[in-house]
C-alpha cells in the first residue's frame, strides 16, 4: 500500500497493472519480444498489448521495431525512459519498504 499511495502521489503517469505487467516482462526477461509472445505470456489478446503499447510508446517507455527478416513481426524494444522509469520504482519501492520496516519496529 505504501509503494502505491508514493506512486500516486510522485506525479509519474497512471499505469494499470496489464500495462506495468507488459513493461515488467520485457525489460525482466531475455527478448527479442513480439506483440504476439507478450499476448501469449500475458494470456491476453494481441489487441490488448496493441493498446498497452500505445500508451507506453506514447510516454517513451517502449518502442516498437519492424522485424527486417520477416515484415509481419513487431519487435517491442526498452528506451532509456523506460528503464530510467523502472529504475525509479525499484528506488521507490525500497524507500518505502525500509520505511513500513522503521514502523514495524518502533
Amino acid at each position: 500500500m505504501n509503494t502505491l499511495t508514493a506512486y500516486v502521489r510522485s506525479g509519474n503517469p497512471d499505469l494499470t497493472n496489464r500495462q506495468m505487467a507488459l513493461l515488467l516482462l520485457v525489460y525482466l526477461l531475455p527478448g527479442p519480444h513480439t506483440v504476439r509472445g507478450i499476448a501469449q505470456s500475458l494470456n491476453v489478446s494481441k489487441p490488448v498489448v496493441t493498446r498497452a503499447l500505445n500508451k507506453l510508446g506514447a510516454l517513451g517507455y517502449l518502442r516498437r521495431q519492424r522485424d527486417d527478416a520477416d515484415r509481419r513481426n513487431i519487435f517491442v524494444a526498452k528506451t532509456r525512459e523506460g528503464a530510467e522509469f523502472l529504475e525509479g520504482f525499484g528506488e521507490l519501492i525500497g524507500k518505502t519498504g525500509e520505511t513500513a520496516r522503521e514502523h514495524e519496529h518502533a
